[in-house]
């Protein structure tokens, strides 16, 4: 069991420096501990936390209004997860994002969730709640004092689950949506999650052609302006994202900076449909979408410094969806390690590809019976540490 450091939930200290101006210089000011130091407990970076700089920072915590004396230093630190499920399930707010059609008389009364969605949600909330079919094996420690049991110490959690729930649901891109563009009203919902305080996860379900908060998620990641088309960049390597979408003919096609219909203007032969990831060397692979193949993502940043992690997790196709929703109750745990680990971040970028056998193309629901087997891609680590390098993940002070 690995522990984190947790100063920046307590002091709500995020990533970008325009939306944190003078919290490095506040804490050194106050507990006179060194620049470096500070931004390394920030980041969860550090290797240990000297007794002396552990009292002045609760000091100042309490000072500032932050935590009162009861809670500390205990607040200050929390328990990593070690495997895929414990990312979710170790969070306090778990809120799940799901895009919505329209329906024939274009309100909320008759709008609906596509079926595959539904079979993805249901499957990530078991994921959640029984850490992946796991949660049976584990067992609270029995502790004995004169050969009696003792009860688990009050706030002890054998199997950690989430203490609130909560869903958003946003018009799909395509809608006809007169009362407001979905876009914005995607926007809001992401900036009122961010905008929470606390120990929190981000679950969108879907892909940027049903979702629009994953849009904004991928964009947030690798610092680029979202519902913006990257096709007329002159090479595939400026592309802020490594993963793209490239649509069928008949898809929606919403201006995105991941997803349209080439990888650049020149030298990229993008006609093939599916999901496009970078490799290392600067190549782009596929996972094709066709009658008999599929393809699907799951990509996740994690924050463990700041209790705050983000996942987007979808199908090319309703098709795809499903079985990614089979594929995560077999084989969840493939999806850990992180692909890249540093700046105080942990990021999971994954590309699942499907052959499929006949009976798997007839438009069915995908029966249990049927076993279709997936090829967990891992993204490249230099592919996001690249990525990582640029200006908007910098540790600069305002």
């Amino acid at each position: 069991m690995r522990y984190s450091f947790r100063l920046a939930e307590v002091v709500g200290h995020v990533p970008d420096p325009r939306k944190r101006p003078g919290t490095i210089k506040n804490i050194c000011e106050f507990t006179g501990l060194d620049r470096h130091q500070v931004a390394s407990l920030l980041k969860n970076e550090i290797k240990y936390v000297p007794l002396d700089a552990l009292s002045k920072l609760c000091e100042f915590l309490i000072d500032r209004g932050y935590a009162t004396a009861e809670e500390l230093p205990g607040r200050l630190f929390g328990v990593e997860p070690e495997h895929f499920w414990e990312l979710l399930a170790r969070r306090k707010r778990l809120v799940l994002c799901l895009g919505v059609r329209q329906g024939e008389e274009g309100s909320l009364d008759d709008a609906w969730v596509v079926a595959s969605d539904s079979v993805l949600l249901g499957e990530l909330l078991s994921g959640v709640t029984t850490l992946g079919g796991t949660a049976k094996h584990r067992r609270v420690p029995q502790l004995e004092a004169d050969g009696e049991a003792l009860p688990a110490p009050a706030g002890f959690q054998d199997v950690p689950h989430p203490e609130h729930l909560h869903q958003i649901l946003v018009w799909s891109p395509g809608q006809n949506i007169k009362s407001e563009d979905h876009t914005s009203q995607a926007r809001s919902s992401y900036e009122s999650f961010m905008g929470t305080a606390g120990d929190k996860a981000l679950v969108c379900l879907g892909s940027i052609k049903s979702n629009p908060m994953v849009e904004l998620l991928l964009a947030g990641a690798f610092g680029c302006e979202p519902y913006q088309s990257q096709d007329s960049l002159a090479s595939a390597s400026k592309r802020s994202c490594p993963l793209f979408l490239r649509y069928r003919d008949n898809d929606p096609h919403p201006a995105s900076c991941c997803g349209g219909l080439r990888l650049a203007t020149k030298g990229q032969a993008t006609k093939e449909p599916g999901i496009w990831y970078e490799q290392a060397g600067g190549g782009w692979g596929c996972a094709p979408w066709s009658p008999k193949s599929d393809a699907a993502f799951v990509f996740y940043i994690h924050r463990e410094s700041q209790g705050h992690m983000e996942m987007a997790l979808g199908g090319f196709s309703g098709r795809a969806t499903r079985l990614l929703a089979k594929l995560l109750a077999r084989r969840g745990e493939e999806f850990w390690p992180p692909v890249y680990e540093g700046q105080g971040m942990q990021i999971g970028a994954f590309v699942v590809q499907w052959s499929l056998p006949d009976q798997a193309t007839s438009g069915t629901l995908l029966p249990d019976d049927l076993h279709v087997d997936g090829q967990i891609i891992r993204l490249d680590r230099d592919v996001i540490f690249r990525r990582m390098q640029q200006d908007h993940h910098g540790e600069r002070e305002m």
